[in-house]
């Protein structure tokens, strides 16, 4: 019974590897990777963490609830009821008794506790193996202040994630979107920042210009954007602590749009249209020179750097149709990477650097999909009237884009899906939201 925990481990990495099927880690469990299919979540308990001070009974109670919806909502963990538990903890210090939780089938054992003191927050947490009967790694300790105390429940949640999984988490991460509110034909627009899971929503600019594709910088400080302030439009830089913005020039008498960061946040790719031909260039921020990346008569758009900044990945209609190729981040030769039925757009380069994500139109549906950056193993994740504007979690294993619904009172939605397609789930958002781009680790 000892082997059960890391069994299911195993398992879980089967999900997560991005190996063949088939095929083994030299120094490590086999891996392969699920595209299909469903598979047994690991059973946790998390009794509720102790208050070890009066005034952290509140926040031991909703620090709970935030970690067990965090890992339960990735499909790969299920949380055993409270009410189911044997043993009770009434103490951080209290020795565990693994006989209790092996008896209702609990394969993880998280426990911890919450102080509360001058207006700061601290919590403490351990993980154990039940089966073995062993800490999983060591504890920890976390504090901030009071309003802080969601960052606290993320970042507990993160390192459990990391320690049954082997990968880095994604839960202390912000989402920038384009909040939407009003009927369809008249709707109002803004940026708004929020939680990975659509919790403290704080809106950036007011709804007085249309404002469209926002995009985090690397480290998060930052934010791009396309605006219609001036009537055209045109890229801007948002400061995120300061809330201040600015507009990218790019030249007199052209639109600008599709903006995104280089890796290292030092450079802009984006596009521009003056006539009838729309392109794509590189600005260096620093001092505002431009570099044109591609020449041709087609529309080319939407272009995303590849993690380790060497190529970019954008789309094209120079075959005729709306299709995604690659080419080397300084210009020149492109090759065409998407050859399925139908049309393809907004690629995103996976933080891994080894998938594109994208959005595909066929046959009056919309996709998103993944591929391998050679244009490899397409696979369909989503189905819907409206799917599109992909977006990867910091690592690079859940996606999330917008849906919108049918109808003259049809509404856009923030959705998020793992890799193989599974555990698809709407983000709550007060309004409508659009345009998602997630944001670092924080």
């Amino acid at each position: 019974m000892r082997h059960v925990v890391a069994m299911c481990l195993a398992l879980i990495a089967m999900v997560l590897a991005g190996m063949p099927t088939g095929a083994r880690a030299q120094d490590g469990p086999l891996r392969i990777e699920i595209t299909e299919g469903t598979i047994e979540p690991m059973a946790y308990a998390v009794p509720q963490f102790v208050a070890e001070t009066p005034g952290a009974q509140q926040y031991a109670q909703q620090i709970t609830r935030v970690i067990a919806d965090d890992l339960t909502g990735t499909g790969l963990f299920r949380e055993i009821p409270q009410e189911a538990h044997i043993s009770q903890i009434t103490s951080f210090q209290s020795p565990v008794q693994f006989a209790d939780w092996k008896a209702i089938n609990a394969l993880v054992l998280i426990t911890g506790a919450v102080s509360e003191e001058n207006g700061r927050v601290s919590v403490k947490f351990r993980v154990y193996d039940v089966f073995a009967g062993t800490e999983l790694g060591q504890g920890m300790q976390f504090a901030a202040t009071e309003d802080g105390w969601r960052r606290l429940s993320h970042k507990v949640a993160d390192q459990v994630y990391s320690r049954l999984t082997g990968e880095s988490g994604y839960f202390d991460s912000r989402v920038v979107f384009v909040s939407e509110s009003g009927p369809k034909d008249q709707r109002a627009k803004r940026l708004a920042i929020m939680d990975y899971d659509g919790a403290n929503v704080q809106y950036l600019t007011d709804s007085r210009s249309i404002v469209l594709a926002p995009r985090f910088s690397p480290n998060g400080d930052r934010v791009l954007y396309t605006s219609y302030e001036t009537g055209e439009p045109r890229v801007h830089v948002l400061n995120v602590g300061s809330v201040q913005s600015r507009i990218l020039q790019s030249g007199s008498g052209v639109m600008s749009f599709a903006p995104r960061f280089s890796p290292d946040g030092s450079k802009v790719v984006y596009s521009v249209t003056s006539g009838s031909n729309t392109d794509i260039y590189q600005m260096d921020i620093a001092s505002g020179s431009t570099t044109q990346l591609t020449f041709t008569p087609a529309i080319e758009t939407a272009p995303s750097f590849s993690p380790d900044g060497s190529r970019i990945v954008f789309e094209s209609d120079r075959s005729g149709t709306q299709q995604l190729y690659v080419m080397p981040a300084t210009g020149g030769e492109a090759t065409r990477i998407s050859f399925g039925q139908g049309r393809y757009g907004t690629p995103v380069w996976s933080p891994r650097g080894d998938l594109i994500a994208f959005t595909k139109q066929n046959q009056g549906r919309f996709h998103i999909g993944v591929m391998r950056t050679d244009g490899s193993e397409e696979r369909l994740l989503t189905a819907s009237r409206l799917d599109e504007g992909p977006t990867w979690a910091p690592n690079g294993r859940v996606i999330m884009f917008s849906r919108e619904t049918q109808g003259a009172q049809g509404t856009s939605s923030l959705y998020t899906v793992d890799v193989a397609g599974r555990k698809l789930t709407r983000v709550r958002t007060p309004d409508g939201a659009s345009d998602p781009s997630w944001g670092p680790l924080q």
